[in-house]
């Protein structure tokens, strides 16, 4: 057979999938006919790449016979390794690891050494090429790679029946065992074997192995105490701690590793921590652990959230001052640094040490000592001032309580969008910059106008910049021309669309159909906002390639969305000297982010330009023309107004209200272009139902700035949801809308919902957002404290919030300074919480936060329940036992009687 007729042989092979056959067409083939086949199978290569996906069935089989043909042809170990690796040639199968195998067999040594190598260097493929990869090695003799994901792919190969022995017989042990602990994560089948004692599960069988000699024991030991060391993921530490406690480490090997042990202590979550604890205790009984080590270690102890380990630290420390009087010296000063922790009952504890041990310190030093715990007595709670002051007199300031002052974060000021960018290469940048930040509204705005500018004003430059900025894109490709079609009919895909149809990568039919997509009726608001979104960008993308706008109207003046009506009157006086008609989607968007009160200039100013677009900015700004839908959630009962106190109060009947409950729009639905008819249909529980759980749409604050009510309503289901499932950043929205709306109005029921929603979100990050949200609204003054607390009771009542979580919200707000803030919070929450019957798991933690709350506040907390008190706290403080909710509940109602007793001079004063 001549050298061609084997060359088209093997095409034709390749083509029809017959991969079987291909070993054989390739052994008889010399070098340069490997040469001039790999040509052709390159050709055959990029053909694939064209093909329709309805040919995804024998795309499949001629890849993966491209695969083998291409591994027998290639001749460096590079290129070899690059085409085995190639994910276009992939697709979901794994390789033929037999076929492959036969295929070089005849290959050097050191070659196939080679490949391996590169194929467990490549991090996208050597975890599911393992099989391929071993073999590989073993035939070539060649060094273990120890590559993370080939040290994946061992464990994931290794049976988990008989582990023991597949270890014991796999001459890679010695070598991929110390790389388990050193991997940037944790191999997954470890992650499921973490018992110390199931004899087969790893922790077992790596002991084994260390006793057999097959790995070092101090190897592994050191491997382990490290990797503890350096942290991680919970789930993976558990692994390297049930190994730790497996390997029974003896005395010496313990001390040897004091630092660790403290490192540990200090720094590791809380199991880790907890065991290291242990050990250093041990060491210290021992003697091993001197003082001054045992001071360093308590200092940063003492100030972890996790009450059990800054008790246990609290007890070691008093047995060796109780043992050793001059280790007191060293040891007071750590432990008098607790006096500022956020419990106070490891306040109370740490001051009543120091009331203990502080006389065995030598009279010489003594007055010092003293004078140093003492000042630290003033990071005590004020319900702690008095025990401070019976242990160092005169000392401690005992003077009466200064007037307390809330502390709250300046209110926000709105800021300027800045400009869109003036030049092709800055625009560029901020295309750039905006394709790795999604979300950030304020760019994706300045970025969309700065592309309707300069397409204006310079489209040839701006194409050729953006041809060469998006080459990795594949729609610029000529063979996947017809799918950019259908990728960009479907979805925008953000302001690629605009890009897109600027380098006419879009037909114009496409971007005319798409921007006339017709809604369907149920549409929910996330799809609402995102269909307004998309409906822009495939307006701007169809006028750029018909009739291109010199900018857009609805740019935002502000950060939060809105803008300024002055500024949208004088784009369009620019619109009409320049005779621009406007962009239907882009002028209505612009309606809904201009405010509708005190606007009167603005409103004669657009009625003076004579247009119809003029005209319709006038009646809008009037309030003659077309409303928005009656989106505002309605309480059932009006506030009133407590003068003396300054807060809102609601009747507790007000707790249940409906939100959305709107009705329907016909005028809106005729005048507004198609993307905006779901505002005019009416909106019902079920129509809020939906999948959408992600914090919401990123652009609905921008759509609607001073319509905070439906945005909050729109995000409810949301931040419900989070707080029963594992739903992360649904609470992200919330900030901005505590900054959005008018700030001469207070919050309304659904944002005061939506945020106690988010106050109880299962993830600490969440309820921070919500948190954030919180004092913002409290610095505008915008916040209803009572109400909100009747939201978050009710959340509780229902099941959707577990009170630990309030507690955590709740004490974040307080550590700010915004004591009396989270007091008028909590204080609208206590009374449900606490009649409710059956007291929820958990009160006793937001008890301690309210006590600490009106422990700070004083008089001023106390005035704010009225001379009634709050409801269930009496007879709760009253029952027997020192249970941990019977005791804040003690301390709470004692804080309230210190206040009101404080508080009656002043109020006699004041009514005369």
């Amino acid at each position: 057979m001549t050298a061609v007729a084997s060359v088209e042989e093997l095409l034709v092979a390749v083509r029809e999938g017959r991969h079987q056959a291909l070993p054989g067409l390739l052994k008889p083939m010399g070098q340069s006919e490997r040469k001039a086949a790999l040509a052709r199978l390159k050709a055959l290569r990029t053909e694939l790449r064209g093909w329709d996906w309805d040919r995804w069935q024998e795309r499949t089989k001629v890849s993966r016979s491209l695969i083998i043909a291409g591994a027998g042809c290639h001749s460096g170990a590079a290129a070899a390794a690059a085409w085995l690796g190639a994910r276009d040639l992939r697709r979901w199968d794994r390789l033929p690891k037999g076929i492959l195998l036969d295929v070089v067999a005849g290959r050097d040594r050191a070659w196939l050494g080679d490949v391996a190598h590169r194929l467990a260097g490549r991090t996208s493929t050597a975890q599911e090429d393992y099989p391929l990869i071993h073999e590989l090695v073993r035939l070539s003799g060649c060094t273990v790679p120890t590559t993370d994901d080939y040290v994946y792919g061992w464990v994931e190969t290794v049976r988990r029946a008989g582990l023991l022995r597949e270890l014991r017989r796999d001459p890679q042990t010695p070598v991929l065992v110390p790389r388990l602990f050193e991997t940037a994560e944790l191999a997954r089948p470890l992650a499921w074997s973490a018992s110390p004692d199931a004899p087969d599960q790893w922790p077992s069988a790596l002991v084994t192995l260390s006793e057999e000699g097959i790995v070092e024991r101090a190897v592994l030991v050191d491997a382990t105490v490290a990797r503890l060391l350096r942290g991680g993921k919970p789930a993976d530490l558990r692994f390297f701690l049930a190994l730790l406690q497996r390997l029974e480490l003896t005395a010496d090997e313990e001390r040897e590793r004091t630092a660790d042990w403290m490192g540990m202590a200090s720094d590791a979550p809380s199991t880790v921590a907890s065991h290291a604890q242990a050990v250093l205790a041990r060491l210290t009984e021992s003697g091993e652990l001197p003082a001054r080590a045992l001071a360093d270690v308590s200092g940063s102890v003492l100030f972890r959230s996790e009450k059990k380990l800054v008790r246990a630290q609290l007890v070691l420390v008093g047995k060796v001052m109780r043992r050793d009087a001059e280790a007191a010296r060293e040891l007071l000063p750590v432990v008098a640094e607790a006096f500022g922790h956020q419990d106070v009952d490891v306040q109370e504890r740490a001051l009543k040490l120091v009331a203990r041990h502080l006389g065995a310190v030598p009279r010489a030093d003594d007055e010092g000592l003293r004078e140093e715990l003492a000042a630290s007595a003033a990071l005590l709670s004020p319900a702690h001032r008095a025990a401070a002051v019976e242990v160092f007199g005169d000392l401690a300031d005992a003077g009466s309580p200064q007037e307390y002052e809330e502390i709250l974060p300046p209110p926000p000021e709105p800021r300027r969008l800045a400009p869109a960018a003036d030049s092709v290469p800055e625009l560029v940048e901020d295309l750039m910059v905006l394709s790795r930040a999604n979300n950030e509204v304020s760019l994706y705005e300045r970025t969309l106008d700065g592309l309707v500018r300069l397409s204006h004003r310079e489209p040839d430059a701006l194409a050729e910049a953006l041809r060469a900025a998006l080459a990795d894109r594949w729609w610029l490709d000529d063979s996947y021309r017809w799918d950019g079609d259908r990728h960009f009919s479907g979805h925008p895909h953000g302001v690629e669309v605009v890009a897109a149809a600027l380098l006419e990568r879009v037909p114009v039919k496409t971007l005319h159909n798409a921007r006339v997509w017709a809604i369907a009726p149920d549409t929910c608001a996330h799809e609402g906002v995102a269909a307004v979104v998309n409906a822009r960008l495939w307006e701007v993308a169809y006028c750029l390639r018909t009739r291109p706008l010199p900018f857009l109207l609805a740019t935002p003046t502000w950060h939060t969305g809105a803008l300024d009506p002055d500024e949208l009157v004088e784009r369009l006086r620019e619109y009409r000297r320049l005779d621009v008609p406007v962009a239907p989607v882009d002028f209505t968007l612009a309606l809904l982010r201009v405010p509708r009160s005190g606007t009167d200039s603005a409103a004669r100013a657009a009625a003076d330009l004579g247009t119809k677009e003029g005209d319709r900015l006038a009646a809008w700004l009037s309030g003659d023309g077309l409303a928005l839908p009656a989106l505002q959630a309605k309480a059932e009962t009006e506030p009133r107004e407590d003068r003396t106190s300054g807060l809102l109060h609601r009747p507790a009947s007000a707790t249940r209200r409906r939100l959305h409950e709107t009705k329907e729009r016909l005028a809106l639905q005729r005048e507004f272009p198609g993307p905006f008819h779901w505002l005019g249909r009416p909106q019902t529980d079920s129509y809020r139902t939906c999948y959408h759980w992600r914090g919401g749409p990123a652009h609905a604050p921008a759509m609607l700035p001073h319509d905070r009510e439906a945005l909050a309503g729109w995000l409810v289901p949301a931040l419900k949801a989070s707080a029963l499932e594992d739903l992360p950043g649904t609470t992200e929205s919330l900030p901005t809308l505590a900054e959005a709306g008018d700030p001469r109005e207070v919050a309304g029921p659904a944002m005061h919902l939506a945020l106690a929603a988010g106050l109880g979100a299962r993830r600490p990050e969440d309820r921070l957002a919500a948190v954030d949200a919180l004092l913002v609204l409290a610095a505008r003054g915008q916040l209803d404290g009572e109400l909100l607390g009747r939201d978050l009771a009710e959340l509780v009542g229902l099941g959707l919030m577990k009170p630990n979580r309030l507690a955590d919200s709740a004490r974040t707000a307080s550590a700010t300074g915004a004591y009396a803030t989270t007091w008028s919070v909590l204080a609208g929450a206590l009374p449900r919480l606490l009649t409710a019957g059956t007291s929820p798991r958990g009160l006793g933690e937001i008890l301690a936060v309210g006590a600490d709350c009106v422990e700070h506040c004083g008089t001023a907390a106390a005035f704010s329940v009225g001379p009634e008190g709050i409801p269930g706290l009496a007879e709760l403080a009253a029952r027997r036992g020192s249970s941990q909710l019977v005791a804040q509940a003690s301390r709470l109602l004692k804080a309230l009687n210190q206040g009101v007793e404080q508080s009656r001079p002043e109020t006699v004063r004041t009514s005369r």
